[in-house]
């Protein structure tokens, strides 16, 4: 199936908006630089998700050295890369998870309450803050930024393809927010590999990825479908959980760049 090579790369520097695609990144334990420091919380300081919010879709996001640039429609707000002033510390929920974060700057969360339509924070999770992987498939104590559960998630271009064989219309890989995609291989090969190398950069696969219903919603309209749940389930359900793309651990803190290659060590 040809060799492996590392066609793409994203971050999405607030959980559950649009991501960012790179040509290159440093790579860093708690995932790359930016991804994923910054969330959404409710009232309640429980995260909010496209799960819940599809229309959190609809903001895209652009990266420069000082600032996000976060667009809705034709407005547009700055949040600075690293936050004013000593904010306060406060606990917010991620799944089981408790988590301590600032919030970056009340007139930031007004404009995303405004343009949600729902009372709202944005909070920041700076990168000397503590949140371990889950221990069962921890390598050397990872941690982990305000990303689900792991650092890193790798989906092949082919495992792709092979969906969209079986839809009627095809999708983007936008609905699965992985880190890295690869070229090359056969469908769904990375869930077999264990120990590989991008570049010169190491990682560990840890676990497949368990899907839920953000792969249904449309990442330009916002629209939720029944697809590609539906197909996935045919072929890549088990112990009533879909799976697309694995998780990853680095092991090494360097630098990737598109077109690196990828070496397989060893498999799961």
């Amino acid at each position: 199936m040809g060799d492996l090579k590392l066609s793409e790369i994203w971050i999405y520097p607030v959980k559950s908006l649009g991501g960012i695609q790179l040509t290159a990144s440093k790579v860093l334990e708690k995932g790359l630089p930016y991804d994923r420091r910054w969330m959404l919380v409710d009232e309640n300081n429980v995260f909010m998700t496209q799960r819940v919010f599809p229309q959190m879709a609809l903001f895209k996001l652009a990266l420069n050295h000082t600032a996000l640039t976060i667009r809705f429609g034709a407005d547009t707000i700055d949040v600075p890369l690293v936050p004013k002033g000593n904010n306060t510390a406060e606990d917010v929920v991620i799944w089981d998870d408790h988590v301590m974060t600032c919030e970056v700057d009340t007139a930031i969360s007004q404009w995303f309450s405004y343009h949600l339509q729902k009372k709202c924070k944005l909070m920041f999770f700076p990168e000397d803050y503590v949140r371990p992987v889950d221990p069962k498939y921890k390598v050397n104590d990872e941690q982990v930024s305000l990303a689900d559960a792991y650092p890193f998630l790798i989906i092949g271009e082919n495992a792709l393809q092979q969906l969209n064989d079986k839809l009627a219309s095809a999708i983007g890989m936008d609905r699965f927010r992985p880190n890295f995609v690869f070229s090359g291989g056969a469908p769904h090969e990375e869930d077999t590999w264990r120990e590989f190398v991008i570049g010169t950069n190491r990682f560990v696969g840890v676990k497949p990825c368990a899907r839920c219903a953000v792969p249904t919603i449309n990442q330009e309209t916002a629209e939720k479908g029944i697809e590609p749940t539906k197909t996935l389930a045919k072929y890549r359900a088990r112990n009533n959980k879909i799976y697309f793309g694995q998780n990853l651990v680095a092991r090494d803190q360097g630098e990737i760049k598109v077109g690196d290659s990828i070496q397989i060590v060893s498999y799961a």
